[in-house]
């Protein structure tokens, strides 16, 4: 089965938001994949690569270029469940942290 994305939001310190097309919503850590995959230390290496993530085609995963990507199962699988107020919260801390790089 497939748990495809419908958003994907780039959060402080290599996070994620991400929503599914279920109306889930999980919080997706990056920086363990940092030292399993060399690839993924891009994303800390290269300013603002990280906040690039967009959802693929379908929502079947997240890419940031053509090396890094992600498929929507592991997201769901090793993302955190979120309630509605949780989320909302790291809504809250994303946007704050657009205006402090502004």
């Amino acid at each position: 089965m497939f748990y495809r994305v419908k958003d994907v939001q780039p959060l402080p310190a290599y996070n994620l938001l991400v929503s599914f097309a279920t109306g889930e919503r999980k919080r997706y850590d990056v920086t363990p994949l940092f030292g399993k995959w060399d690839v993924f230390e891009t994303l800390a290496t290269v300013p603002g690569l990280f906040g690039q993530v967009k959802v693929d085609a379908g929502g079947y995963g997240i890419s940031w270029n053509d090396d890094i990507d992600l498929s929507c199962n592991e997201l769901w699988e090793n993302g955190t469940p979120l309630d509605a107020a949780a989320a909302d919260d790291l809504e809250a801390t994303q946007a704050a942290h657009e205006i402090d790089q502004k």
